[in-house]
């Protein structure tokens, strides 16, 4: 699942760790579809609960999640919203439900009830790791450093959670944001070992490398980032102060012109015009 819009966290050369990526590289939008009845059987050595074991009220709740994440998909969030409050009416101890209303309210900017979702979801479901995840991102967003680590802490002690990169990178760019920058190399890192080909954990590798002047390292994490289709202006603009610095002029250049052809009317191609790479 995904979402429409994009954030800017911070973007500031090499005096700042610069960090962009869609909103949906930091959010969790699986659903583990249990609900207060479902964790109670799922006990050692208990039956696995399958859509025959579901009642009436719990069936009308799954459908009427399957339409509002549909809905949240599309952009189409008031409508999403309806859709969870009628699911959370047929079951009330639906945390998949309290799950996609925090998100809901995140994308709406209303953090007390983005919490308050997120708070309800973990009552029901204190193991599930998609609300951790997504609980911490929440957290972070309001600067609350050490509760958002103490959430991804727990997200990722589940075994069988299976979303452990997108955790990783997510807590790397908390980190980033709480000016811990060598635990954020540790935890972005360990999200490259994971998923090599994400660009969000590729581009800020680079920018916190760059930060310590180690060109040749940062130049290998976004040159990878820049021959792929995630390539963006701001990707683009990074790898042209970094190939400056080592005084590559031909990958300035060839990065350059893919700046200015592709992204023409952006802040960056701008910059470069005017060769003002201090921006």
């Amino acid at each position: 699942m995904t979402t429409a819009s994009a954030q800017r966290l911070v973007a500031a050369g090499f005096g700042g760790v610069a960090v962009a990526f869609l909103l949906a590289g930091c959010v969790n939008t699986r659903t583990t579809t249990t609900s207060l009845a479902d964790t109670s059987s799922s006990s050692k050595g208990a039956e696995i609960v399958t859509e025959s074991d579901e009642s009436s009220r719990q069936r009308r709740a799954r459908l009427r999640m399957e339409l509002a994440s549909g809905y949240f998909e599309q952009g189409q969030t008031t409508v999403a919203l309806d859709e969870i409050k009628q699911a959370l009416a047929a079951d009330p101890n639906n945390a998949d439900a309290y799950n996609l209303r925090g998100l809901v309210y995140m994308r709406l900017e209303d953090a007390g009830l983005a919490e308050d979702s997120f708070r309800r979801a973990i009552a029901i479901n204190p193991r599930d790791p998609n609300v951790r995840h997504n609980y911490g991102w929440l957290l972070c967003q309001q600067n609350r450093y050490g509760d958002a680590t103490q959430q991804f802490t727990e997200a990722l002690a589940v075994p069988s959670y299976t979303d452990h990169a997108k955790t990783l990178m997510t807590q790397g760019v908390c980190q980033l944001r709480a000016g811990q920058r060598a635990e954020a190399e540790r935890s972005l890192m360990k999200a490259y070992e994971i998923d090599a080909g994400n660009p969000v954990v590729g581009f800020n590798l680079a920018s916190l490398l760059a930060q310590r002047e180690e060109w040749s390292r940062a130049q290998f994490y976004i040159r990878r980032v820049n021959n792929s289709p995630s390539a963006s202006a701001e990707t683009l603009w990074l790898g042209i102060k970094i190939e400056r610095r080592l005084n590559n002029r031909e990958a300035v250049a060839q990065l350059g012109g893919q700046l200015q052809r592709r992204f023409p009317q952006s802040r960056e191609a701008i910059a470069y015009e005017r060769g003002n790479f201090n921006d």
